[in-house]
């Protein structure tokens, strides 16, 4: 079968692609509106790209009413924002948290979430996630018909549980994934929780 993206609307593309694109990290974003309330919402379009400077990228859509999203303003207006690597025992709340609020409303009042103080960040962390990035805004690129906000943020520190780590033979930190447990972003309403691990040495 062949799908030929030229004869679809974005939304067609976008349903196959996320059922294609799979698995993809789950990117649970804390921010902060002007008036010092705490965002928080899940985005599944999002990744590692650089480490010299240290940069990952989240992909911003629109409200159903073309405004920008919370995330994207709160972003662009305060600069800073945490991303955290969301678990199979938080899957529910992160869920819940793509929930469409006034912007005045936080998901964490909403859910009852607890937040903690993170060393060289203004902003708190999640305290029930195991890692988090402490991050600022790099730069904001408009793409496309929509257009999506491609959010490129500096990660200025990671927070790591420690419960999560080991040291490998050469005595170098190791984080165990088998007990980070991270979810990850399949098509539809389905999402992936961590499974079976396979190593392999890269050739030479």
């Amino acid at each position: 079968m062949y799908i030929d993206f030229t004869n679809m609307d974005s939304a067609q593309v976008y349903f196959t692609m996320i059922q294609t694109v799979v698995p993809r990290p789950i990117a649970w974003v804390l921010s902060e509106n002007a008036q010092g309330k705490y965002n928080l919402a899940p985005f599944s379009y999002f990744n590692a790209v650089s480490s010299d400077p240290p940069l990952i990228m989240i992909s911003v859509g629109k409200k159903p009413n073309g405004e920008h999203k919370d995330t994207r303003v709160n972003i662009e207006q305060r600069r800073d924002f945490v991303v955290h690597i969301a678990h199979r025992e938080v899957l529910d709340e992160m869920n819940q948290s793509s929930a469409t609020l006034p912007a005045e409303e936080s998901e964490l009042d909403a859910l009852g979430m607890n937040t903690l103080a993170f060393e060289g960040s203004r902003l708190p962390r999640l305290t029930d996630c195991r890692v988090a990035f402490g991050c600022e805004c790099y730069e904001i690129k408009e793409i496309g018909g929509v257009p999506q906000s491609l959010i490129l943020g500096q990660v200025n520190g990671v927070y790591v549980d420690e419960a999560i780590t080991d040291r490998d033979d050469k005595g170098r930190l190791k984080i165990r994934a088998e007990r980070l447990d991270p979810l990850a972003r399949l098509g539809a309403s389905e999402f992936m929780t961590f499974g079976r691990i396979e190593t392999r040495l890269r050739p030479k």
